[in-house]
């Protein structure tokens, strides 16, 4: 509830909004700690994970050859070797790849200190509508960043790491490159897959309404092609869809979520 007669001063909104950094930054500080020990758990069994031939989306391929009895489905065994240029780049990386599961980890312990700042703002009612957006907000940044751990990055990885104009030009994949496509692609999904949320949070203000989604859905399809397109850095148009399908899913799923136009006053 919003204290009327008493409002908190700037200085006191400042020590507020210093003390949720503070606290974000201590439990950040406390999981890359932890993680930092685990470097053989985090590296082998997370961030090179989809490295082997035999990680969980290429079984499924092969599985689904089985089943279909087209034996192309299947990706065939590939291997791709990560090179290190710099001298202090593979403990760069290491600091790096910590910190940025560190951010996943805790994104839902972020979403709740933000809550906390802004719930003494609210009234009671907003409280009871905007609470769950914050589980939600969580769960689909979940959602997109698995799409694109599972999905996504490993066949973009394979695609472009195996790609060759000519035997006389090897591969040679750096490790910060590996990192950084990983990083983006991961972010980059999970925050798209905040859409709906969005949606619904402008949607409550009075910014969008359903029938302003609906006549721009055919520029959403092409917008979101685009994005799809930047996206993945693969060429081929499978990949581009498996992206794009779900964000048009997450479209029509806001258009659902939005409140209908006001009447005009007449």
């Amino acid at each position: 509830m919003r204290e009327k007669n008493n409002p908190a001063t700037f200085w006191e909104h400042l020590d507020a909004l210093r003390w949720t950094i503070i606290r974000i930054v201590i439990v950040l500080f406390v999981i890359v700690a932890v993680l930092f020990g685990f470097k053989d758990f985090v590296f082998d069994q997370v961030v090179f994970l989809p490295l082997r031939s035999d990680f969980v989306i290429y079984r499924f391929f092969c599985y689904l050859a089985d089943v279909f009895q087209s034996p192309s489905l299947c990706p065939a065994d590939f291997h791709i070797e990560l090179i290190n240029i710099n001298l202090s780049g593979q403990f760069v990386a290491h600091i790096t790849a910590t910190f940025t599961i560190a951010i996943v980890l805790a994104i839902p312990y972020i979403l709740y200190e933000i809550w906390l700042f802004v719930a003494p703002a609210l009234y009671p009612a907003e409280k009871s509508n905007i609470g769950w957006v914050f589980f939600s907000a969580s769960f689909l940044f979940y959602l997109g960043a698995l799409v694109s751990y599972y999905l996504i990055f490993p066949l973009s990885i394979r695609f472009l790491g195996t790609y060759e104009i000519s035997d006389l030009v090897p591969n040679q994949i750096s490790v910060q490159s590996y990192l950084s496509t990983l990083y983006v692609l991961v972010f980059a999904l999970g925050l798209m897959f905040e859409m709906p949320v969005l949606a619904l949070v402008l949607s409550k203000i009075g910014i969008i309404n359903k029938s302003l989604l609906r006549k721009g859905r055919k520029y959403a399809f092409v917008i979101i092609l685009i994005l799809a397109a930047v996206i993945t850095p693969t060429t081929d148009p499978f990949t581009m869809m498996v992206v794009a399908l779900p964000l048009y899913l997450l479209y029509e799923v806001s258009i659902m979520l939005c409140r209908k136009a006001k009447p005009a006053e007449s």
